[in-house]
């Protein structure tokens, strides 16, 4: 695991994009930069940490860690269902196959909890109980596990819009996906959650919810993409101390990027106007939490890209399109 003044000494060479000429315009996402070139998708994975629908700031190495655990989970999960992963010519980058990802955000949780506006406890703690088409009952707390993992969509906002709660009825209703891609997706979806939750147990720890994307191949193929069980997508908590900590009506110990929206939603900020920029001792550990869950649930040791990354991602990149 890096030590934390490697980490603080790292933070000026955090990756905040990259511009590589010839391979046609650039398009960015909140953590990625995509370009499409000779049939393939080439997604960059910078440092860009987002939450409450805003970029914060920048994590030294988040971007590499969220590669290389996509393409480890890729590769854990491809007996559930395909997905769009070539190949991984740098640390922070995925050459993909294209498709036409479908615009919903496909939510699984294990568990009542979160902090955001679209978080299942935060809208039961307002006195909801119809949540995303599903009724709760009365007397649940926060951070107790529900009886089994369901499905809370959001539509994929736009750059600068907010995730919006739908039930799986309306994924249909509103053409986000066909009855038979949604069918398709909530069975993958469930099998790929339980099998996340498998691997973290082994690691000592609890995946608490989840994220998924996908999309559809020219050949009308469903795949995952994007990623899947990263500390970006996922919530993370540690297994041993859980039961003791939710006992007391305390927070679960997280391993992910939750402790930086309890940050925030401490100081008053949930996600409405320009957020407070994320600070240096925040991004750094950050990065220490983001290395320590990778080598958690890999169970190889984090070997940090040579930086600056820029320089780098564009040699390996050209080196790849030249072998092909």
């Amino acid at each position: 695991m890096a030590d934390t003044r490697f980490l603080q000494e790292s933070l000026p060479n955090a990756l905040a994009g990259v511009d590589l000429a010839g391979l046609g315009p650039k398009r960015s996402g909140k953590v990625r930069d995509l370009y499409q070139h000779a049939g393939c998708l080439i997604l960059v994975t910078t440092d860009r940490l987002s939450a409450f629908d805003h970029v914060l700031g920048l994590v030294p190495f988040k971007g590499q860690v969220l590669n290389q655990l996509a393409a480890f989970w890729f590769a854990q999960t491809q007996s559930i269902i395909d997905n769009h992963l070539i190949a991984t010519p740098d640390p922070n980058v995925t050459i993909a196959r294209p498709c036409r990802p479908l615009p919903v955000e496909v939510v699984v949780r294990g568990y009542i909890s979160g902090v955001t506006k679209t978080s299942l406890w935060y809208q039961y703690s307002q006195g909801e109980r119809q949540i995303y088409g599903l009724t709760f009952p009365d007397g649940l707390q926060k951070n107790d596990p529900l009886p089994q993992p369901i499905i809370t969509p959001t539509t994929k906002a736009a750059d600068g819009g907010h995730d919006e709660r739908i039930t799986s009825a309306q994924v249909v209703e509103m053409g986000l996906a066909s009855a038979r891609e949604w069918a398709q997706i909530c069975e993958a979806a469930v099998a790929l959650f339980q099998h996340g939750q498998a691997v973290a147990q082994r690691a000592g720890l609890i995946l608490v919810d989840t994220k998924y994307e996908f999309g559809v191949a020219p050949t009308g193929e469903l795949l995952l993409i994007d990623e899947a069980h990263t500390p970006d997508s996922s919530r993370f908590w540690l297994a041993d101390s859980y039961p003791a900590r939710h006992a007391a009506g305390e927070e679960p110990e997280n391993f992910d990027k939750e402790f930086i929206r309890l940050h925030y939603a401490a100081r008053g900020y949930r996600g409405e106007g320009l957020p407070p920029p994320l600070p240096p001792e925040l991004a750094v550990q950050a990065a220490a939490r983001y290395i320590h869950i990778y080598e958690r649930l890999t169970g190889q040791p984090f070997a940090p890209g040579e930086i600056p990354a820029g320089p780098r991602i564009e040699r390996n990149l050209r080196q790849w399109l030249q072998g092909q």
